[in-house]
């Protein structure tokens, strides 16, 4: 399996469980999984991170597209079909504009085009002012889960080094 994970799953580890200094394992981890063609983000997540100019913004200039995929032409389809979904009229306008103009929207085209599962934290939600990845994996049949699952269903380990 090959997996898109969704910006909130980099920074939500970089601020709580995986903090680069208390779990470097995950780091490296994600670059092993990189490097066996398992774990992949796109390159409009990478441009959410780098916003910051923090310890994440550094990690994600140093993958280049090898961990942030560019569009390619077979995403164009499944960005058509999304953006039609989207607009159909079940989400407000202003929902559906953001969605349409934010990483979300194109990591679920990606991941519908090339068969990845999406990682998020965002659950789905019924509401008509926010499109979450969710909400569009499933009508897209995308499948998606949350790092945990990922990190389970790929046998991740991270040991706990001691220091004397």
């Amino acid at each position: 399996m090959a997996y898109l994970l969704d910006a909130n799953v980099l920074i939500e580890a970089k601020n709580r469980y995986y903090g680069f200094d208390v779990c470097p394992g995950f780091w490296e981890w994600l670059d092993a999984a990189n490097a066996a063609r398992t774990v992949f983000s796109i390159d409009k997540v990478r441009d959410e991170l780098i916003v910051y100019g923090d310890e994440l913004a550094h990690w994600a200039k140093a993958r280049g597209g090898n961990f942030f995929l560019k569009p390619d032409e077979a995403i164009a389809p499944s960005l058509r079909e999304i953006s039609g979904w989207a607009s159909s009229g079940e989400y407000e306008p202003a929902a559906v504009t953001t969605f349409l103009e934010a990483a979300d929207y194109y990591l679920v085209a990606h991941a519908h085009a090339h068969g990845f599962d999406v990682v998020t934290h965002e659950l789905p939600s019924d509401s008509r002012k926010r499109i979450k990845i969710p909400d569009a994996c499933l009508h897209r049949d995308v499948k998606y889960m949350s790092t945990w699952e990922m990190l389970r269903a790929e046998g991740a380990r991270f040991a706990l080094q001691v220091s004397p």
